[in-house]
């Protein structure tokens, strides 16, 4: 079967020494909006408290439903490599790979780990080792975003965008007073209130896994991930 990645994906991230790494993305173009069901909205890659599991979270999905559905007909696809050191050339490389059928069953594959099952219990499934634990289903939106305050921000900048100046960088000039304008502007309501998260309340369908670290360090301890959806034309 031939496949097509979704225009978008969302990338991120995982160095073992930090706690976390994420990757958001919402309101996309007519492609990626197309079909929900393949529309990456968050990415997130962290380790265990005891640094011995990889902890995967891909959200898709705005604005889902209870009678929202992970598509059929889509590879749900957290994309790895290991490296042995910052910048080092990729050593290694494993996808972790997941599809669902009409109901709702999904199969993840990482390596040699495999499992399959109704994955929408909070305790999720796991594979015959326990190196693979997957849970599949809605949960709130955890993006925050002050989308009034942003809005606020840009007209300020495009009013002013006549008198600006720029740096060898591109970068507009600003003075004190301005960039704290703007700060401000992006921390509150448009009236100086307080600002209102454009996503509260809004949910995502979520595919968590959790892997055993040495699933995905044969090439060194450093680990990168980005997410993507295929789907099939």
């Amino acid at each position: 079967m031939t496949l097509k990645t979704v225009g978008r994906a969302a990338m991120a991230v995982a160095l073992f020494a930090a706690p976390l790494a994420l990757a958001a993305d919402h309101q996309d173009g007519p492609a990626a909006t197309a079909d929900p069901s393949a529309d990456i909205t968050d990415v997130f890659a962290w380790m265990s408290p005891d640094a011995s599991k990889v902890n995967l979270v891909m959200d898709v999905y705005p604005a889902a439903t209870t009678a929202s559905q992970f598509s059929n007909s889509v590879q749900y696809v957290f994309h790895t490599s290991s490296h042995p050191t910052f910048g080092a050339a990729v050593a290694s490389s494993v996808n972790v790979i997941c599809t669902f059928d009409a109901s709702q069953k999904i199969s993840c594959w990482a390596g040699s780990e495999y499992v399959t099952g109704d994955a929408s219990s909070t305790s999720g499934i796991s594979s015959a080792s326990g190196k693979l634990k997957v849970f599949a289903g809605l949960r709130d939106d955890p993006f925050y975003f002050n989308l009034a305050g942003f809005k606020n921000t840009v007209a300020t900048v495009t009013s002013a965008k006549g008198s600006l100046g720029f740096d060898s960088n591109g970068c507009p000039l600003l003075d004190g007073p301005t960039s704290a304008l703007l700060v401000n502007q992006l921390k509150t309501a448009p009236d100086g209130g307080v600002a209102e998260d454009h996503f509260l309340g809004l949910n995502a369908l979520s595919i968590v896994v959790q892997l055993d670290k040495s699933t995905l360090t044969a090439g060194g301890p450093l680990v990168s991930v980005w997410a993507a959806t295929h789907v099939a034309p």
